[in-house]
C-alpha cells in the first residue's frame, strides 16, 4: 500500500506539465483483448488528439490493484497518462481538465460501461458522474 501511494506521488511529481491544448501527453490503455468499445474508446482519444498504445492483458484486475483503483471505480479499461490512471469511458473534456488543473489525485473514473459514453454503443440516457480515484470516500470530479 505505502509502496502504491509513493509510486503514484512519484509519478505526479515527474509529471511533465503540458503547456498547451495541442500538447498532449501519451496514453496507454490497457484492456482485455476481446473488448472492442477499447478499441472505440482508443479511437475517440486518437481523435481528439491524443497518441494512443492499445496494450491486451488478462491482468487488467491486477494493473487497478497496482494503481489504488477499488472494485466498484473499475470500467473496462485502464488508461496510465500523465502520471494519472483514467479508468473507463471518461470523455475527453474531464481528461483534459484532469491533465490541465493536475490535482493531487490518483486519477478519474466513469464506472462501467455507460451506454452513449465515448467508445460505447447507445444513446446517453442520464448525465455521466465521474469521480476522484484518491483515499477516503470516493469524491465527484465531474458531471457531464
Amino acid at each position: 500500500m505505502i509502496r502504491t501511494v509513493l509510486a503514484a506521488m512519484f509519478a505526479l511529481a515527474v509529471a511533465p506539465p503540458f503547456a498547451s491544448a495541442g500538447e498532449k501527453p501519451p496514453v496507454a490503455l490497457y484492456k482485455n483483448p476481446q473488448c472492442d468499445c477499447c478499441e472505440g474508446y482508443a479511437d475517440y482519444l486518437r481523435q481528439n488528439g491524443y497518441k494512443v498504445t492499445v496494450k491486451p492483458t488478462h491482468d487488467l484486475s491486477l494493473i487497478n490493484r497496482q494503481h489504488g483503483v477499488p472494485e466498484h471505480l473499475e470500467g473496462c479499461h485502464t488508461t496510465l497518462i500523465g502520471g494519472y490512471v483514467v479508468e473507463g469511458h471518461v470523455p475527453v473534456k474531464s481528461l483534459d481538465r484532469l491533465l490541465t488543473e493536475r490535482p493531487a489525485i490518483k486519477g478519474i473514473s466513469l464506472p462501467g460501461m455507460p451506454q452513449g459514453s465515448p467508445g460505447m454503443t447507445g444513446r446517453k440516457s442520464e448525465p455521466f458522474t465521474i469521480y476522484e480515484l484518491s483515499r477516503g470516500t470516493p469524491r465527484v470530479y465531474a458531471v457531464e
